[in-house]
């Protein structure tokens, strides 16, 4: 059977990533047929793999982002390495790291120096807080960018903000450097030219706080917290059935209000009352009418619910656990979960949410730590000989 040509088929990228946000991003690239080689440090590889061994004793995060990609350990330290690695650039369409900023030129391995001896590549650097500025060296971690970002003040409830339950902040930044990745590939076919990539996730955190920024502006107004509410529509969120689980509705139009009221929740009085006349009216007046809403809500259990909703198709959802989230029946119907072979056998995994009509994804054998090494050490020229002195200097 003839392998399926991927969107991504034939351009290589270099991975001098670590931890998350650099890994997720190589990882979309990779799910799209890119040949990513993940730098990895020998005996330890990614400190990922540290995080535990919930997956038949690897780490569940080394299976989430090294999937499709070679692990290629080397021991960045050595001499050596530096060679190793700027021939490696040389024959690479795209670099991505996300050290410390200068790290990388420390190594011999920073945008300039490796864009000098192949003009086509593109260069893309992650980091906290991007390559200049006052908190260029400042070190970052997930929950202090929601901090720092304004994110964690627009989360929670009015008497304590909230850190998102996910590492949002990782997974912002990862999205915006495959997409600044993408963006170089595409302008490179019309100049021929590469160019440098520079992403931050204080940046692109910030990025995510949407219309917020344009009512301080023009109002000097600060978003407040509303839990499982929304800012400006209501009624909008979760509510507590008498069943005990949570379900979910948005009531966003005077349309759907006049349904709601009506045929879901058989309160006529309610889209007559003044104090909820429209959508400026009921945000107004949030408090009472979610007081209501709730006490209403407690009286049949979820399915009812869900029914009565469907029935006038108001948007409306159930709040599901992980578990309840895998065996969901849209997952199956879309494929979205697989299994892929690795070294301690076949494991589940989540398939790529991207879905290409011409260009399939990809869902290759998990690679052991340093599996790769050689015969990407030979596509670049090396010979057996020289292969064996590496390993016998311990620098793979």
């Amino acid at each position: 059977m003839t392998e399926p040509k991927r969107a991504l088929t034939g351009v290589r990228v270099l991975a001098l990533e670590t931890s998350l946000s650099g890994p997720h991003a190589t990882k979309i690239l990779a799910d799209m047929g890119a040949e990513v080689i993940k730098i990895e440090r020998p005996g330890a590889g990614d400190v990922i793999r540290g995080w535990d061994k919930a997956v038949k004793g690897l780490s569940s995060g080394i299976v989430w982002i090294g999937a499709n990609k070679k692990s290629f350990a080397i021991d960045v330290k050595k001499p050596a390495a530096r060679e190793i690695l700027q021939r490696l650039a040389a024959k690479s369409d795209v670099v991505l790291e996300n050290f410390a900023p200068g790290a990388a030129e420390r190594m011999g391995l920073g945008a300039k120096e490796l864009r000098e001896a192949n003009p086509r590549l593109i260069y893309c650097s992650l980091s906290g807080y991007g390559q200049d500025g006052p908190y260029r060296d400042k070190k970052a971690y997930d929950a202090l960018i929601q901090g720092e970002a304004g994110l964690m003040m627009t989360t929670g409830y009015e008497d304590a903000p909230a850190r998102m339950g996910v590492s949002v902040t990782d997974l912002i930044s990862s999205m915006y450097a495959a997409v600044g990745i993408l963006t170089a590939l595409y302008q490179r076919e019309q100049t021929g030219e590469g160019q440098t990539v520079d992403i931050s996730m204080f940046e692109t955190a910030s990025s995510w706080l949407g219309y917020f920024p344009h009512h301080y502006w023009h109002h000097g107004e600060e978003p407040k917290r509303y839990g499982m509410r929304h800012q400006y529509i209501t009624p909008y969120g979760h509510y507590l059935a008498s069943d005990g689980k949570y379900f979910g509705l948005a009531v966003a139009s005077p349309a759907d209000w006049d349904v709601f009221c009506h045929r879901v929740i058989e309160r006529p009085d309610l889209f007559s009352d003044p104090r909820f006349l429209d959508t400026p009216a009921r945000r107004k007046n949030r408090e009472e009418l979610d007081e209501i809403l709730i006490a209403i809500f407690k009286t049949k259990p979820t399915e009812e619910w869900l029914v009565r909703l469907d029935k006038v198709r108001l948007p409306h959802g159930l709040m599901n656990g992980v578990g309840e989230v895998l065996e969901h029946p849209q997952m199956k119907a879309r494929n979205m979960i697989r299994e892929i072979d690795s070294p301690v056998g076949p494991i589940p995994v989540m398939a790529s949410p991207l879905h290409l009509s011409a260009s399939p994804d990809r869902l290759d054998p998990m690679p052991a730590l340093g599996e790769d090494t050689q015969s990407v050490l030979k596509g670049i020229g090396y010979s057996d000989a020289e292969i064996a002195a590496f390993k016998r200097d311990g620098v793979i």
